[in-house]
């Protein structure tokens, strides 16, 4: 794994770092609550786009720049060590065009990719459910045939960013007979009509960042099914797959940030002899993060595609995140555990890293069956 950039490699990074000191985003709100937050985050998405930066990874036919995948992992760095917002329609950009780049037929391409590159269109991903959570196939999310339509019914949980979206990655139940696994089906989902709910799952941290949704006799079209009816499965681990890989820089450089602001504030305090092998293996484990997420993408460059190492990725860094976090209560003191603090709300925010985006346990069974190649676990009857 040589990590030298080329001198083409080099050139994109300088001038990505180059435009983003020269268009810092304006200060985040300080009022107006999750909306305004939200808005600030769409309105510099839009300021990417009209620079060519909100995708970059993306195929020039498609809006992007055709970066290669060492410049789209630059890219990510850069956005995490500016310490810029992630682009508001992050589920879009990183999930849904990429899967429907895979698997979205020409119509499908020409309609739902420009608005998702401009923001003009928000995006979220319909999987989980209340009893089919880490386990996707096991979801009752039903779809029935009605003309040229589908009827769809169900319940879906955990959606990042439902009370702003227009579209909806859901994945149903279209054939009840099938095999589990066989009888799923991936829809484009319009929000926007009445059958379909939102309601907001108030976090510890006061936000309510994700959903609840409750969907009664929701209309979506024929044309709106992504890969086919009954392929929904393959669809679906598209999407997974690019969650798992996309992310995976801007979360370590944002955790090394983090570890620098607590080793500075350890220093200022005096603590740096009491805490010093606390912080170092924080240290290690950024690296090995790190270095594991660049070993990811030589994976892709070999395969065509995000492995399953992404879940080693997603693993580790949300345990070296709840780590750090903890640390920090001892290092800063009572602003850790004081609302409405930067701290405070880093260590509650924290809670949720082992159980969002796959939980931990399911992650450990990932690495276990495909990457090291043991044999599942037979549980006796």
């Amino acid at each position: 794994m040589d990590l030298t950039f080329s001198p083409q490699e080099t050139a994109f990074r300088d001038e990505l770092r180059a435009w983003l000191a020269a268009n810092a985003p304006a200060p985040e709100p300080s009022d107006g609550g999750e909306d305004a937050h939200y808005a600030w985050r769409r309105d510099w998405q839009r300021r990417l786009y009209d620079a060519g930066w909100a995708a970059p990874a993306w195929p020039t036919e498609y809006g992007g720049r055709g970066a290669s995948l060492t410049e789209s992992a630059i890219y990510f760095e850069e956005i995490g060590r500016a310490r810029v917002p992630m682009a508001a329609n992050v589920l879009g950009l990183l999930l849904g065009g990429p899967t429907l780049m895979v698997w979205g037929t020409p119509e499908q391409k020409e309609r739902y990719l420009p608005p998702i590159l401009s923001g003009e269109e928000i995006w979220c991903q319909g999987f989980s459910e209340p009893d089919a959570g880490s386990d996707l196939a096991s979801l009752k999310t039903r779809a029935v045939k009605d003309g040229d339509d589908w009827v769809v019914t169900g319940q879906k949980v955990w959606t990042s960013g439902a009370q702003y979206s227009k579209w909806c990655m859901l994945v149903a139940r279209s054939d009840s007979e099938a095999a589990k696994h066989k009888g799923l089906t991936y829809f484009l989902m319009d929000m926007e009509q009445d059958a379909v709910q939102v309601r907001p799952l108030r976090q510890i941290t006061g936000e309510a960042e994700f959903n609840e949704l409750f969907i009664e006799e929701a209309r979506i079209p024929d044309a709106n099914i992504v890969g086919g009816v009954g392929n929904g499965w393959k669809v679906a681990l598209t999407t997974l797959m690019n969650e798992r890989a996309g992310l995976g820089f801007a979360l370590q450089i944002r955790l090394r940030q983090l570890l620098d602001d607590l080793i500075a504030k350890a220093a200022e305090r005096g603590m740096l002899e009491r805490y010093g092998d606390a912080l170092a293996e924080l240290h290690v484990r950024c690296e090995s993060i790190r270095l594991l997420a660049w070993k990811g993408l030589t994976d892709v460059e070999r395969y065509g595609q995000p492995g399953p190492e992404g879940s080693l990725v997603k693993w580790l860094w949300s345990d070296t995140n709840q780590r750090l976090t903890q640390l920090a209560v001892d290092i800063v003191g009572a602003e850790a555990l004081t609302s409405g603090e930067s701290w405070s709300y880093e260590l509650l925010r924290a809670r949720g890293n082992t159980i969002e985006g796959g939980t931990t346990e399911v992650l450990k069974n990932i690495i276990a069956e495909r990457v090291l190649g043991l044999p599942r676990l037979k549980v006796a009857a």
